[in-house]
């Protein structure tokens, strides 16, 4: 799995305070999503019950950023890209993706090089998800 770096030798899961902060991260993430009306159609493609999900991406996030395999030790090779091949994921539910990610991250993740290195590395990753064309980039 990747790593995203901030030009640093220290892990930047290290970097951000640790797992804690990435399960608070992922919580801020679903809690946007659940609230904010411009991320409803993104909800909608989700379960109703999170809790499985988020525990998935928490251990995803944990891992993609230089933490222990959790997602890998339990679901093998990550393969999102054909694991969400099932969902419609275009630019509008990218956007949306992106706005509650981005809001979780300004909100949790107090160190600016690093929120920034994975805000860009999200973003790669969001566009790179898309699997249908619904609206011009």
């Amino acid at each position: 799995m990747s790593e995203v770096t901030a030009g640093q030798d220290q892990p930047i899961i290290d970097r951000i305070g640790g797992k804690e902060v990435i399960d608070r991260l992922v919580v801020r993430f679903y809690e946007r999503m659940d609230t904010l009306e411009e991320a409803q159609p993104l909800r909608a493609l989700h379960p109703a019950d999170l809790a499985h999900t988020t525990l998935m991406l928490q251990n995803y996030l944990t891992e993609w950023l230089g933490g222990p395999p959790l997602y890998s030790s339990e679901k093998g090779h990550p393969r999102m890209r054909m694991r969400h091949m099932k969902v419609p994921i275009g630019n509008s539910a990218r956007d949306q993706w992106m706005l509650c990610m981005n809001g979780a991250l300004d909100e949790c993740i107090t160190d600016a090089p690093a929120r920034v290195a994975i805000g860009n590395a999200m973003a790669k990753l969001a566009d790179w998800m898309r699997n249908t064309e619904d609206t011009p980039v």
